[in-house]
């Protein structure tokens, strides 16, 4: 590709992440704004948000499954310029969401519990974790169409809606926390339920601002839209290509499950804590990939549908050297500030000290979630959804029995979690690169693969 070529792929990329990457920013605080409330209650109840996240993640996971999904395949039938199909596949996967939604409050409060006392949850933080999530999944459904919404305006190359809703929705949850946790005139003191509610309420108003947004896009059309009915087709392809991507976020909750369980078991409700308030500091650090991720499946899908084969490849390798740029910036700022960050959130002595020897271990695996996450977003990209799911099972899986080999047999006790999800993150990234590489053997001649840059 020439240099002219090259600025306009690298302006592609740019243009789809950054807006999307703001976008994330502000969930991520977000997220973070909720631990902090959280902390002002008490410690148990940031353990109890710790123990709520791989149920939340649970849900999410099935939202941002139909959400990959749509976005990947609509962008595929823009890129061939398809209009008629992609407007089906947005109403089919709309009626997908509002299914889902409607089921999820009435069977997820037991999962939730089941959950909680196999992770061997202590007693009060379990009652601050079943506050939380009984309240988000009662609203679970706002989750299912903002995610279906955004999906089809990511498929379009625009991301600034959905970064406009999460600017503001994070914004309102400083105000509406405080308020909804310790309660003012008739509202009661609601606590970790009060964290809930206010993510409702902000979701509630993403449905109608997304909505808006898809109703006045260039790919929606309404007279087409209205007439197209439920279409078996497009949900089995939406089903096959969301599946997997649900399903492997689905194993990253069970992964934080298995971590949770073997966190508590050698370091107890304070190092649990710890692990809380330093996830959400790791999230802020990998925010601006989660943009290049977007934009990988998005250029991606358009090169699979106009049939431009090489495009892919030259995505795959810019997006994931902007990447690693952008992570390398940000393990040297984390790394000296560990502990600094951790107080933010709580200034006890043991939690300080665990999350901060968490965050300075796993610092070394921040490049391999780089890679690893936009390998499978070009994969998902060329209909290959299922590798996410297989690599996905090795990543969550593996670690119950290389946790309980480095903890206990090795003696080292909790390093031997953190050094274990390491160990795990780096040997899928060496499968993954290996089999995006054998899958483009067979659309491009090696020589030719070696050449794009």
């Amino acid at each position: 590709m020439d240099k002219a070529r090259q600025l306009t792929l690298n302006s592609r990329i740019r243009t789809i992440a950054v807006p999307a990457m703001i976008g994330f920013l502000f969930n991520t605080l977000f997220n973070i704004v909720d631990s902090f409330y959280a902390g002002q209650i008490s410690t148990d109840a940031i353990a109890g948000m710790t123990l709520a996240f791989p149920v939340f993640f649970l849900l999410m996971s099935l939202a941002s499954g139909i959400g990959n999904g749509l976005n990947a395949l609509a962008a595929i039938e823009i890129g061939a310029n398809a209009q008629k199909n992609a407007l089906s596949l947005f109403k089919n996967a709309l009626y997908i969401a509002l299914g889902i939604g409607l089921v999820v409050p009435f069977i997820a409060p037991s999962v939730a519990d089941f959950i909680f006392d196999v992770q061997n949850a202590e007693t009060a933080p379990k009652t601050f974790a079943l506050q939380y999530t009984t309240v988000v999944m009662g609203g679970f459904i706002f989750f299912m169409i903002n995610f279906t919404l955004n999906g089809f305006l990511y498929a379009q190359g625009n991301t600034k809606p959905f970064r406009n809703f999460l600017i503001v929705a994070s914004i309102i949850n400083i105000g509406l926390n405080p308020l909804l946790i310790h309660g003012v005139w008739v509202i009661p003191a609601l606590n970790t339920a009060g964290i809930g509610l206010a993510t409702v309420l902000v979701q509630m108003g993403g449905s109608v601002y997304l909505f808006s947004k898809v109703r006045r896009s260039s790919w929606f059309l309404h007279t087409m839209f209205k007439h197209l009915t439920f279409n078996k087709a497009d949900v089995l392809s939406l089903a096959k290509q969301g599946i997997p991507a649900t399903m492997n976020n689905a194993t990253i909750a069970l992964g934080v499950f298995v971590i949770n369980f073997y966190v508590q078991f050698y370091g107890g409700s304070q190092t649990l804590a710890a692990y809380g308030i330093a996830i959400r500091i790791e999230q802020l650090a990998l925010v601006p990939t989660l943009g290049i991720n977007v934009a990988v499946i998005t250029l991606v899908g358009q090169y699979f549908g106009a049939g431009e084969r090489t495009q892919i490849l030259k995505v795959w390798k810019r997006s994931t050297l902007i990447g690693l740029m952008i992570m390398t910036a940000g393990i040297m700022f984390i790394f000296p500030f560990s502990s600094f960050l951790i107080a933010l959130f709580d200034d006890t002595e043991a939690v300080v000290s665990a999350g901060t020897r968490y965050l300075r271990i796993e610092a070394l695996a921040f490049l391999s979630y780089v890679i690893l996450n936009i390998t499978v977003s070009m994969l998902q990209g060329i209909k290959k959804p299922m590798f996410a799911l297989y690599i996905g099972i090795y990543r969550q899986l593996i670690p119950i029995g290389l946790f309980y080999l480095l903890g206990t047999v090795l003696s080292m006790g909790i390093d031997g979690v953190w050094w274990g999800i390491v160990i795990i993150n780096w040997t899928a990234v060496i499968i993954a690169v290996s089999y995006g590489w054998l899958s483009f053997k067979r659309t491009l001649p090696v020589s030719e693969m070696t050449t794009v840059k």
